[in-house]
């Protein structure tokens, strides 16, 4: 059958997500159920209560995504679902949904790289992204810098050594009594704060070193509000935000603009959580401009994970003769390249 439809599954953290997708590129549903709310006493993700909550909710919101985009099982070409990386048990719960659907049906399974999703998602709503082109991919989880020479192929020119970015802004959150995600929360805070009151680490920054490390960072961040608490000083919030998120930005920002100069593209794009970030994103637009490239990311319900990018990386690698067989299982550590 040849519908163009793709069914997207996506479960590889604490969002139960399905979304239905024609031609790789078109949204016809995308369904989020997340549980933040559960995780927010916690300050963070609870591996075990996201499996669980997986669980109940998969297939009612499988059900939803379809209804939503008016289609029937039979209906589908191919069936998506990430695979890793992520939490094992709450990936365990996608693939084994997305498997017996495929087999029910007889749909053709795809699993699909978490990571690899994130960059489709500057695929959806008809926009186009055309290599060569590098690739910084930030999340709660992984902070990746990619050369894509072609659609597919991935050149890993980097990854964090300790913390992902999306992580330390989580940690430093929860400190301050912030609620989870920490992210937003400290964008906010940081709004009228001065980005270089306090003089934070920047790690890494040698020539020709595409790594990242934020654990320095977040050390420095603790450090000086316990030092601050034993002293009696009051921090300045929005100050002490805006000069942690900016250490985290200029890193980020500096790595991936170099990058780019050195593989000679004139493209670069960002995905993954943090990308939702508008101080991060205008300033890379800021100098990305100075350096005439041309900057892509994807609107921000799509920065977040969801099922739509799963579904359309799933249905790209479906056309490029990509299959999964029924001994598909979740890859925790799964890296670009590796499938």
């Amino acid at each position: 059958m040849k519908s163009g439809l793709t069914l997207g599954i996506e479960t590889s953290c604490d969002e139960t997500a399905a979304a239905v997708i024609k031609d790789g590129t078109k949204i016809l549903s995308n369904v989020v159920l997340s549980q933040i709310d559960i995780h927010q006493k916690y300050g963070g993700v609870v591996p075990e209560i996201a499996s669980r909550h997986h669980i109940e909710a998969i297939f009612p919101v499988i059900q939803e995504a379809l209804s939503a985009a008016e289609v029937a099982l039979d209906d589908l070409e191919v069936i998506a679902v990430a695979y890793g990386p992520g939490l094992v048990g709450s990936l365990l719960v996608g693939v084994a949904a997305a498997k017996a659907l495929a087999f029910a049906t007889k749909t053709p399974l795809v699993g699909v790289n978490h990571i690899e999703g994130h960059l489709y998602a500057n695929f959806l709503d008809g926009r186009e992204v055309t290599p060569p082109l590098v690739c910084l991919t930030v999340s709660g989880g992984h902070t990746d810098l990619l050369l894509i020479p072609r659609l597919g192929e991935y050149e890993i020119l980097g990854r964090t050594r300790d913390d992902a970015a999306g992580e330390a802004f989580d940690k430093v959150a929860r400190v301050l009594g912030l609620s989870y995600p920490g992210g937003p929360q400290i964008e906010q805070l940081a709004q009228g704060g001065n980005p270089e009151a306090i003089s934070f680490p920047r790690s890494l920054l040698e020539k020709d070193n595409w790594d990242f490390s934020f654990s320095g960072l977040k050390t420095a961040a603790l450090n000086y509000l316990n030092e601050a608490k034993q002293k009696g000083k009051e921090v300045p919030l929005a100050d002490f935000a805006a000069s942690f998120q900016w250490a985290i930005i200029d890193v980020l920002t500096q790595k991936l603009l170099a990058a780019a100069e050195q593989h000679q593209v004139d493209k670069v794009v960002l995905s993954g959580g943090v990308a939702a970030n508008k101080t991060f994103r205008g300033h890379v637009q800021v100098k990305a401009e100075q350096m005439g490239l041309e900057l892509l990311y994807p609107p921000v319900h799509l920065c977040t994970d969801n099922a739509a990018m799963v579904g359309s990386a799933g249905y790209f690698r479906y056309l490029a003769g990509y299959r999964s067989d029924y001994s598909l299982n979740a890859v925790s550590n799964l890296r670009l390249g590796d499938e």
